[in-house]
């Protein structure tokens, strides 16, 4: 691990983001360009102090999930990630797998969509990014641990907290859902036999989930769209939203954005969300 030169590369790309970048608000008194430590280590969900000792080139070795979060947060580019990859001696992640890593500008459009809920997810259901409305939205599914943030598995397995699970969605929709979640698991199955994330979750699945061993059983196969979809949120009430499907064929990625048609009870709704934003609401899970 090259500790003194992995502090640099740390401090430089801090130096380089401003806090708008990342959807940050600047605030007064900011005296050197960049980014805080402390904002790096909440974009990456680590411990200020944590952060802080790698860029004094003291911290312990990172591990591959904290190495994504670092580069997600800093808005590196593939080669960049890579490169820290190599700095604390770990293989890059190769395109064969589905690639945790965000490209920055999809992040850049996430962190403007302030007024609506927007995540980054894989097509295998793993949550990579959230916005601050998504959050309010579904639950702050980021800040769990790295194992415990795909919606297929909340759902089959964590039913009622509020991560795509029974609970947010009205339940004569819960079938539907289920449903659509395994056959397109399937269809990604089929199209990436070698990637480990898809293979292991189906298999985790079918051990622990007779409903989605049923459904699995049913041989349904079926990409997601864009569709409709109808939310039931503890604070402001139940949502009709559109839900629009952006892909990224190079990793395997979707940007999944929440709108409401203007004019509508759930475009308030969605506002007085937005106007609320995290403070005040109940946890989610």
């Amino acid at each position: 691990m090259h500790r003194s030169e992995l502090a640099d590369f740390l401090r430089r790309c801090r130096a380089r983001l401003g806090p708008a970048e990342v959807g940050l608000t600047p605030g007064p008194r900011r005296r050197t360009p960049g980014l805080r430590r402390e904002e790096v280590a909440q974009l990456a969900g680590m411990s200020p102090d944590y952060y802080t000792r790698l860029e004094q080139a003291r911290g312990p070795r990172p591990s591959r999930q904290m190495l994504t979060a670092l580069a997600r947060a800093l808005r590196l580019t593939d080669d960049e990630r890579d490169y820290l990859f190599h700095l604390v001696g770990e293989e890059p992640p190769r395109d064969r797998s589905t690639s945790g890593h965000v490209r920055p500008g999809l992040l850049r459009v996430l962190d403007r969509l302030f007024d609506t809920p927007a995540q980054v997810i894989t097509d295998w259901g793993e949550v990579l990014a959230q916005n601050a409305m998504a959050a309010a939205l579904v639950g702050d599914i980021t800040a769990r641990p790295p194992g415990d943030r795909n919606i297929v598995r909340s759902f089959f397995t964590r039913p009622g907290d509020g991560s795509g699970a029974p609970g947010i969605f009205p339940s004569e929709e819960i079938e539907e859902h289920a449903r659509l979640h395994v056959a397109n698991l399937r269809a990604v199955l089929a199209a990436r036999p070698d990637d480990p994330g898809p293979a292991t979750l189906v298999a985790e699945l079918l051990s622990v989930s007779a409903e989605f061993a049923a459904l699995w059983e049913a041989h349904e196969v079926a990409v997601r769209h864009s569709s409709v979809k109808r939310f039931i949120h503890p604070v402001v009430g139940t949502m009709e939203l559109d839900c629009e499907v952006l892909l990224s064929s190079e990793h395997a990625q979707r940007l999944i954005v929440h709108t409401a048609r203007p004019g509508s009870e759930s475009a308030e709704r969605l506002e007085l969300l937005r106007v609320l934003g995290l403070q005040d609401l109940a946890p989610r899970g």
